[in-house]
């Protein structure tokens, strides 16, 4: 196995560690996968309260729940169709949708997750999404 392979063979695998934790809504799991600072980028949304700035492990963690306290939990859909891996860096896409509680609103659309992985942890996660759609659903 070449060098290239191997980095590509880690960072699959810890993507896949990333979807399992995320679905399992492990905050502690995903604090602990994702590096000290994080390059973390999604379009800022400031009618979307779970969308905002974040750079240590434990705000990227935290992303996850704080979408679910604000989402109805039997709404939420998320399917990844296709997952590219190069080296350090991992590309998924897929679809998203749920409803916003506190309006009742749906939103959903297509997602573009591109992650970096180095040493195991996750050092780039910048996410592209239908945000229109979101702050929509989130205003009332």
């Amino acid at each position: 196995m070449t060098s290239t392979t191997a980095t590509a063979d880690a960072t699959r695998a810890t993507v896949q560690k990333f979807l399992a934790l995320r679905l399992a809504g492990d905050t502690e799991g995903l604090t602990a996968l994702f590096a000290d600072h994080v390059d973390w980028m999604l379009a800022e949304n400031p009618v979307v309260p779970w969308i905002r700035p974040r750079s240590t492990a434990a705000e990227c963690a935290a992303q996850a729940a704080e979408m679910a306290e604000h989402t109805v939990p039997e709404d939420a859909r998320a399917s990844v169709d296709t997952v590219l891996v190069d080296g350090t860096d991992a590309v998924l896409m897929g679809h998203l949708s749920g409803t916003v509680r506190a309006t009742g609103k749906s939103f959903a659309g297509p997602f573009a997750l591109r992650l970096t992985v180095e040493d195991g942890r996750i050092t780039r996660h910048h996410l592209y999404e239908n945000s229109v759609s979101i702050a929509a659903a989130c205003t009332p």
